[in-house]
Formats: structure tokens, sequence, C-alpha cells
């Protein structure tokens, strides 16, 4: 089966879980550094977690391992965020950053195998090249105050959450005719 579509809804809720992320980022603009620790430790253990399922519901494809290697390093970085509540600002900018280049890598990696195999992975290549450029302008001013941090991760989190449902909902809808294309046994 084409690689991640049967886990197309572990896709749409990594998803849901960076857009209430996003969310929560504009509702709190004040927000003290250490509660947006831990609002970053629960989405990244929560993104982690679906990652990780789909890299290993993906198996049978030879690059499943991208996508469990992003989902651990996702969980790395929540358990960090957990262990470690008072690490400075620009300790949680820098993790962050890395964070999110090091996941947008490996989104466009997973990208580059799936355009063999269906058309639309630009969606998630898209995603990808986001995360680095958030990344990157993290680590290009890692000085900023915590509310343009916090609104700048709201609105990454965001336009990330809505590419990954639409891709999520792009695969379900191939995971659909492919069945429809296979023959059924009694």
């Amino acid at each position: 089966m084409i690689l991640f579509t049967s886990s197309w809804w572990a896709l749409a809720l990594r998803g849901i879980a960076a857009i209430l992320f996003g969310i929560l980022a504009f509702i709190w603009p004040g927000i003290t550094l250490t509660a947006l620790v831990f609002l970053f430790g629960a989405y990244a253990l929560v993104d982690g977690a679906f990652a990780i399922v789909a890299g290993i519901r993906a198996k049978e494809n030879k690059r499943w391992w991208l996508l469990l290697i992003e989902g651990i390093l996702s969980v790395f970085a929540g358990v960090l965020a957990f262990v470690v509540p008072a690490i400075t600002g620009f300790f949680l900018i820098v993790l962050i950053a890395s964070w999110a280049i090091v996941t947008g890598a490996f989104e466009i990696a997973a990208a580059i195998q799936m355009r063999k195999e269906i058309t639309g992975e630009w969606i998630l290549a898209l995603s990808g090249v986001a995360s680095i450029l958030f990344g990157l302008a993290l680590l290009i001013n890692p000085a900023v105050g915590a509310l343009a941090v916090a609104w700048i991760i709201g609105a990454y989190a965001i336009v990330f959450g809505l590419l990954m449902v639409v891709l999520g909902f792009k695969l379900r809808g191939l995971e659909r005719s492919l069945h429809g294309m296979t023959p059924r046994t009694v």
C-alpha cells in the first residue's frame, strides 16, 4: 500500500493538534515562559506520538523510518521541555528552532519519496519548508520577546496544522480509491 495512506488519520490529528496549539498561543499572548515551555512540550509529545504511529503503520514502505525518527525527536523535545521547565528563553527558542528545522528536513525527505507514489506530495514538502523557515527565523533573532515568539509559534502551528489536515484528508481519499480498485475476497 502507498506510504502513509493507512495512517491518514494520524496526519490529520497531528494537524488538529498543531492548530489547537496555535490557537492557544494566540489566545494567551502574555503567557509566561514556563507555561510556553509546557505548552510546547505537550504539543511536541502529541505530535511525536502521532508521527511514531504513522511511521510504524507505514512499515511496508522502505522509508517508514523517516517518520519514526521525526516522531522520536519530537517526543524527546517534549520530554526535555517537561523535565527542565526552567530553561531560559534563549534555550527554548534554540530548542524549538532546532526541532522545527530537523522536522522540516524529514518532512521534505518524506515528500520526495512520496512523489513517486502520489500527487499532492508538495503539501508535505511545503510544510517542511515552513518548518525550516520558522526555525531559521527564530535562530536569526533569538532575542525577540516572549509575546512575539508566542505569536510566531502560533502562526506557524496553525499553518503547519492546516497543511497536515489537508494532506491527511487527501491521503484518505487516495486510500479509499485504492480500496475501490482492490478486488474483494469473500
